[in-house]
C-alpha cells in the first residue's frame, strides 16, 4: 500500500488547498503523472505522483485545505490485491492510527467506500443532481443564495450538505487578498533565511559590449516573438560558471552541503497580481541559447497564468533574479532555503570603460552574489562572478554550449 501525501511545494509552504482530482479510484497511474491540482498561496500547481500503482481511494475532497504531509490518496502497489489494502485500512481504523486527523475528517467516507466492494467508488467532480441526496438544510440554503445544486460538488457518500453549499457560495479570493497571503509566506521564508543562513555578498560590474552586439546581430533577422533575450544569455552564463564552481549549485541540509542533481535555475518572476514565484528552468547548462530562450518565455507565461508543475517549484538548485526591467542598478537577494546562493542582475547602463588602453562608453550590468558561508567563501564566490563575467565576453561560444 502506498500513501500519496501532499508534498511541500516550496520552503514557504505549510498547507495547500486541493482544487481538483485528475484520477479516480481504479485508475492506474505512472511515476511523474499529474494526478491532482493544489492551490498554494502562490499558484495552482499540477502535482505529480512519484509512484507506479493503482488508485485505491481518494482521501481528500476538492475544496479542502490540508497541511503538508497529509495523505491525499491510497494507492495499491503493482500486483497488490485490493483486499490486502482493505484489510490494512480496516486495521488502521481499528487501531485508531489514521495517518492524520485532517485526512480522517475529510476522507473517512472515501476509505469506507473503498473498503466495501459492492459500493461504487465516489467521484470527486460535481455530478448531476439525479441520484444524489441533498440535505434539507442544504436545499434551503441553496435556494436562499440562488445556487444551482447541480453545480455543487457532493461529499464522498454522494450527499450534498450545508457545508458543501456554503463552500460553493464563497467567492474566489480577490487578487489583493491573494497577493497579501503571498507576501506573508514569502516574508516567512525570507525571515527564516536571514535568521538561519550566514549570508555574504559580492558584486562585479560586467561589460556587455560583446554580448549586446552579438544579440543585435542574432535578432536582426528574427521576428519579435523569436528574438533572443539578454536574460537568456545571462542564465546561460550563470549555468556555465556553475559547472566550474558546483558548491553554489545545491542545498544545505542536515548540516552539510548537498550538490544539485542538475543545474536547475530558479527564475524570479513577478506576478501581475503582486508577489513573485521562482520556478525552475531545468538543465540550463545542457540547453543551447534558443532552447533556454523558449523555455524561459514558456515558464514566464505559465507562471503568470498560474499553471506550474510540482517539479518546477521544488527542485531549483540556485536562484537568479533580474531587476533590470525595474530600473534597479543592482540587487542583493536573500537566499531561498535550502539553496545556498542567489545571483542578481541589475539594469544595463552605459559607463566609461577602458578598452585597449582607450576610454570609451560601453554597456555594463552589475552582477551580484549572495551566498551561504557554510557552503562556500568569498574567494570562491569571487571566482564564480568572474567566471560569469568572462563567459559573457564570448557569447557565440556560450550560446552553443551544451553537455
Amino acid at each position: 500500500m502506498i500513501e500519496f501525501r501532499l508534498p511541500s511545494l516550496g520552503a514557504d509552504m505549510d498547507e495547500g488547498k486541493l482544487l481538483e482530482w485528475l484520477v479516480k479510484p481504479g485508475d492506474a497511474v505512472k511515476k511523474g503523472q499529474v494526478v491532482c491540482v493544489v492551490d498554494t498561496a502562490k499558484a495552482a500547481i499540477d502535482v505529480e505522483c512519484w509512484h507506479d500503482g493503482v488508485v485505491h481511494a481518494l482521501l481528500v475532497e476538492p475544496g479542502v485545505t490540508i497541511p503538508v504531509g497529509t495523505p491525499l490518496a491510497v494507492l495499491r502497489e503493482p500486483g497488490e490485491a485490493a483486499e490486502t489494502v482493505d484489510a490494512l485500512l480496516a486495521q488502521r481504523a481499528t487501531e485508531k492510527l489514521a495517518p492524520s486527523a485532517a485526512a480522517a475528517a475529510t476522507g473517512a467516507a472515501a476509505v469506507a467506500a473503498a473498503a466495501a466492494p459492492a459500493a461504487p467508488p465516489a467521484t470527486t467532480a460535481a455530478a448531476a443532481t439525479t441520484g444524489r441526496r441533498v440535505s434539507p438544510a442544504a436545499r434551503k440554503r441553496a435556494a436562499e443564495l440562488g445556487i444551482d445544486l447541480a453545480r455543487v460538488p457532493a461529499g464522498a457518500d454522494g450527499t450534498v450538505t450545508l457545508d458543501d453549499v456554503e463552500r460553493a457560495a464563497k467567492p474566489a479570493a480577490a487578487p489583493a487578498a491573494r497577493a497579501a497571503e503571498m507576501r506573508r509566506v514569502i516574508a516567512a521564508a525570507m525571515a527564516r533565511s536571514k535568521r538561519e543562513i550566514p549570508h555574504y555578498y559580492l558584486a562585479e560590474d560586467v561589460p556587455l559590449a560583446a554580448a549586446m552586439q552579438w544579440l543585435a546581430q542574432r535578432n536582426a533577422a528574427r521576428s519579435v516573438t523569436e528574438r533572443l533575450l539578454l536574460a537568456s544569455l545571462l542564465l546561460k552564463a550563470v549555468a556555465s560558471a556553475l559547472r566550474r564552481y558546483p558548491e553554489f549549485n545545491g542545498y544545505w541540509r542536515d548540516g552539510a552541503f548537498e550538490r544539485g542533481a542538475g543545474i536547475h535555475i530558479g527564475v524570479a518572476i513577478s506576478l501581475r497580481t503582486g508577489g513573485l514565484v521562482t520556478p525552475a528552468l531545468h538543465d540550463v547548462d545542457r540547453k543551447d541559447i534558443d532552447a533556454v530562450n523558449r523555455a524561459l518565455l514558456d515558464l514566464t507565461q505559465r507562471a503568470r497564468a498560474g499553471s506550474l508543475r510540482l517539479a518546477e517549484l521544488t527542485d531549483a538548485t540556485i536562484t537568479v533574479t533580474n531587476l533590470g526591467d525595474a530600473g534597479v542598478a543592482s540587487v542583493f537577494g536573500v537566499i531561498y532555503p535550502p539553496q545556498v546562493a542567489i545571483v542578481g542582475f541589475g539594469r544595463v547602463v552605459e559607463r566609461p570603460w577602458v578598452v585597449d588602453g582607450r576610454v570609451q562608453p560601453i554597456q555594463v550590468v552589475s552582477a551580484t552574489l549572495a551566498a551561504d558561508h557554510r557552503a562556500s567563501d568569498g574567494h570562491r564566490g569571487g571566482l564564480l562572478l568572474a567566471a560569469i563575467r568572462d563567459r559573457l565576453q564570448q557569447p557565440d561560444e556560450l550560446a552553443k554550449e551544451t553537455a
